[in-house]
């Protein structure tokens, strides 16, 4: 099988993930203001608990220091034990405010009420059904993200801009886990009606602006697109978009 083929395999894989999980955080809830030091989620890409956590930090824009935690692993899980007293994901420390914290529903609560100052909304709200349809969600990306594979590990944390329902971006985050990559995750989820779709085709005809003032008119006034996942890493100076091309680079600069 070719490596296209491979891809793109993996591609639909991770379109039927976000689609069993109603395609939660790609939109924006609401913009809340990032702390003044960052949040750190030691975290598991294939863990569906892990996942929540991931979509209410796209639904408030907030990024967030990712430690990968797979099965196996031997970077960060003794720290978050030291830091939480037990190896269980997700894990959210928010040093702003004295916060370590288990359980995913408690953390989804917690970001919306100390960062949006409101509930829950319902579509981010715990359902009974959910653990269930996640987990089948974590299998149809054939529990990529979930164990360790042996890897040289950056001095400095990469820099991935993703949003959680990306199909693509997933495919990042799932390589990262696997080879226990620290990274910061910028959260550029879409703002608005006439940004849903594909980078190249959105629903909305025309020339593509995004809203002013947000993190997504930010990057593109720098980049002059908005397209995910986009990946920079400061150990090397590369910077790249392309879910392929950034996977092949990582197995190359990093894989062992």
């Amino acid at each position: 099988m070719t490596n296209v083929v491979s891809h793109n395999l993996k591609v639909l894989g991770s379109v039927a993930t976000s689609s069993l999980t109603a395609w939660r955080g790609c939109m924006v809830v609401q913009r809340a203001p990032q702390p003044e030091k960052p949040i750190v989620l030691y975290d598991m890409e294939a863990c569906p608990y892990c996942r929540r956590v991931r979509e209410a930090l796209t639904a408030l824009h907030l990024d967030v220091e990712v430690r990968p935690c797979p099965k196996g692993g031997k970077a960060f899980r003794q720290d978050a034990e030291t830091l939480g007293g037990k190896q269980q994901f997700p894990l959210l420390v928010d040093e702003n405010t004295g916060t370590v914290m288990y359980e995913s529903s408690e953390i989804v609560s917690y970001l919306f009420r100390q960062y949006a100052n409101r509930e829950v909304p319902g579509f981010y709200r715990s359902r009974v059904y959910q653990p269930l349809l996640s987990s089948v969600a974590s299998a149809a990306s054939a529990l990529r993200g979930l164990r360790a594979r042996p890897a040289r590990r950056p001095d400095k944390p990469l820099h991935l801009w993703s949003f959680e329902g990306s199909p693509f971006s997933r495919l990042v985050r799932e390589r990262l886990c696997e080879y226990e990559i620290p990274y910061t995750l910028h959260n550029i989820g879409k703002e608005h009606w006439t940004e849903v779709g594909p980078a190249k085709q959105r629903l909305k005809p025309g020339p593509y602006v995004p809203k002013s003032g947000g993190k997504r008119d930010e990057f593109y006034q720098k980049h002059q697109r908005v397209q995910v996942p986009y990946l920079e890493d400061p150990n090397t100076g590369e910077a790249l978009f392309e879910s392929a091309a950034i996977l092949n680079y990582l197995d190359r600069t990093y894989g062992a």
